[in-house]
């Protein structure tokens, strides 16, 4: 019944009340609008009374207007005599009232299609929803409740480091907004690299592109002898290694939780890993005469042992290990990371998969959206349908991993990027730095009209609502601490409140709040090339990281075949466990090979060994090798092996 009263209240119908209601206000055909819109009352005039009587609408103070609006309705419904003045009006916006108000009385049918339509906006922007409903619920009802709520403020709020009185937080961000402004003009009227141009009577600013950085002979060199160090293994070997120096492996225990009684376990995970790595099915590495390496043995592990939660284990303690290595201090210390999609096309008949004109045009396909730090080393990963966009899933990567990295800045490139995300991240005392495609078409904000900020003027067009900061404060350190105690999955509240072109008033105040670390950002990033430089070398290394797994991922032609999500999770999970592994093994052998050429005497400067990178693929053999060796003497000699048994299930090699 409700699916029929929300048909009846649908998208065309609605949406062509609005345009009516504008094309009245540029004064056209008003008559034939009005009979239009007399017909669509009586259609709506068979389901109305049953709408008002069958759902319970709910809202927030904000949409107090359409819900006095519902009751009102509802209560003339029963009592017909009601009269229309007592209607409420604050539902009525400004393309409505020509025709609601055009008597002394209000006309019941517009006001009646008024209301429906501003209910309609309210549902989809989420600032009316149903109690006992899953799409139309009320992205807030996770967050942290009054009394929960009440007893957990002042710890949040001391975790951080956020005030309880809007007005000074937002004296404090609007005087490092006015000294980043001048800041950034000062630097803007000297720099050669930024300028301000007039394009179409508006301010516009132009960044030219970095240079690619000269890479000094003494870095050459360094990395010509660092080369020819490092030995060169197959992909197996180098999974054994690690495991060897970290154990990894004891973190895929039984799904039961009980202990395995089974040798060799360690060598069966590591087999799977790489088969699921490198996206081929078992029988490669299928040895039926090793027990640890049997087609059942093996089958039985990746049922009982590989999943979200064992590679998640396994995964921080190649983080950690990879950490302690002491060449990795020159690369970072694991406060800076980013986030970066990683493209599969998936042919196989899925519901977790999406289309995706620009990067699989005409097939489906899902983003590996990973994050990796500083280190080099990826910490946590979200497999997300082709369609979404991935930004709701940034704080996700930061607030659910468990690895010891502590990251306090990330960087994205411009997918990730929304003013939501800005205000997220700042009341939860990240940085967010995304490297923005075209810096000229983004808005730069200021709270004070009256400042001058010299170069920069004109660019600073815009003015924030800082009354819409102010009111919603205490909501916003509600959101930031829920989020921060894990009541409430960011990327699910991230889709609550901005649903498609549809965004809730929460959603609205929490963008206008970010508007202020995006402006802080988008300045400081013109005013600095170091900050620049910062932001494109740690996307860079993404880039490369990303490289590297798609030379791992080299089976079925590159294609993700898994049908459903836990499968897909599961396998991309233990492609970044297998390429987190060889950076380890490469970084452990880089580290190595410098302490050689230190102890022979050669002169490594510090900053080449910065500008080292872990992330190559030319030590591992990927493709695995094919041994001339028959070892049977009656093959030898030109006679047939014997036929397999049928009932041996051990020998059973899968091939698919």
């Amino acid at each position: 019944m409700r699916a029929a009263i929300f048909a009846a209240i649908s998208r065309e119908q609605l949406e062509e009340d609005v345009q009516t209601v504008d094309d009245l206000s540029r004064g056209e055909d008003e008559t034939r609008y009005f009979d239009q819109l007399i017909d669509h009352y009586s259609q709506m005039r068979r389901f109305l009374p049953m709408l008002l009587e069958t759902i319970e609408f709910r809202g927030p103070a904000s949409s107090n207007s359409i819900l006095q609006a519902l009751a009102f309705l509802r209560r003339r419904e029963g009592k017909r005599e009601m009269p229309m003045e007592q209607a409420p009006l604050a539902v009525v916006t400004k393309n409505w009232h020509k025709l609601v108000l055009s008597q002394e009385v209000p006309d019941h049918r517009f006001y009646t299609l008024c209301t429906l339509e501003r209910l309609q906006d309210g549902l989809h922007r989420r600032d009316i929803f149903l109690s006992k409903s899953e799409r139309w619920a009320d992205p807030r009802a996770k967050l942290l409740q009054v009394e929960a709520w009440r007893q957990a403020r002042p710890n949040i709020c001391r975790t951080l480091n956020r005030q309880t009185d809007a007005a000074a937080e937002v004296q404090e961000l609007a005087t490092q907004l006015d000294r980043a402004y001048h800041q950034a003009a000062e630097a803007v009227t000297t720099s050669t690299e930024v300028r301000v141009e007039k394009r179409k009577v508006r301010d516009r600013l132009c960044v030219t592109p970095l240079d690619k950085l000269d890479e000094p002979p003494s870095l050459l060199e360094l990395r010509r002898q660092v080369d020819a160090l490092i030995p060169r293994v197959d992909l197996p070997e180098a999974i054994l290694e690690v495991q060897a120096w970290t154990g990894f492996a004891d973190e895929f225990h039984h799904v039961s939780e009980r202990a395995t009684q089974v040798e060799d376990l360690a060598l069966s995970a590591c087999a799977v890993l790489t088969a699921e790595a490198c996206n081929i099915n078992l029988a490669p590495v299928v040895r039926n005469e090793i027990p640890g390496l049997s087609y059942a043995r093996l089958a039985w592990v990746q049922q009982n042992h590989i999943r979200a939660e064992t590679l998640s284990n396994a995964n921080a303690r190649l983080v950690s290990e990879q950490s302690r290595i002491p060449i990795v201090r020159a690369w970072g210390g694991g406060e800076v990371a980013s986030a970066d999609g990683l493209r599969f096309v998936v042919p196989v008949k899925t519901l977790h998969s999406g289309l995706n004109r620009k990067y699989f045009p005409g097939q489906r396909g899902v983003t590996y959206y990973n994050f990796i730090s500083n280190q080099f080393s990826g910490f946590h990963g979200i497999v997300i349908p082709g369609t979404l966009g991935e930004s709701p899933y940034l704080l996700d990567g930061l607030l659910e991993h468990n690895t010891e990295l502590q990251p306090e800045q990330i960087i994205t490139d411009t997918a990730g990027y929304s003013d939501v995300i800005f205000g997220l991240f700042w009341l939860l005392g990240f940085q967010f730095s995304p490297r923005l495609a075209d810096l000229g078409d983004a808005r730069f904000w200021r709270i004070d009209k009256n400042a001058r900020y010299g170069v920069l003027n004109g660019v600073a067009r815009h003015c924030l609502q800082q009354e819409l900061i102010t009111e919603n404060w205490d909501e916003f350190l509600r959101v930031a601490g829920s989020l921060k105690m894990g009541a409430v999955k960011p990327s699910e509240l991230i889709r609550g409140l901005q649903r498609g072109h549809k965004i809730s008033t929460l959603g609205r105040a929490i963008g206008e709040l970010g508007r202020i670390p995006k402006t802080l950002h988008l300045l400081n990033y013109i005013s600095d090339a170091d900050y620049r430089r910062h932001c494109l070398t740690q996307l860079n290394r993404h880039e490369s990281r990303n490289g590297l797994a798609r030379h791992v991922f080299h089976g079925q032609k590159g294609e993700l075949r898994q049908r459903y999500r836990e499968g897909q999770e599961d396998q991309l999970g233990a492609l970044g466990l297998v390429v987190n592994a060889l950076v380890l093994w490469t970084t452990r052998y880089m580290d190595k090979a410098i302490t050689h050429l230190r102890s022979e005497g050669v002169a490594v400067k510090p900053e080449d060994v910065a500008r080292l990178s872990p992330l190559a693929n030319k030590y591992f053999n990927i493709l695995g090798r094919y041994h001339f060796t028959v070892t049977d003497d009656a093959v030898r000699r030109g006679e047939l092996r014997s036929l397999r048994n049928p009932n041996a299930f051990e020998q059973e090699i899968l091939i698919a």
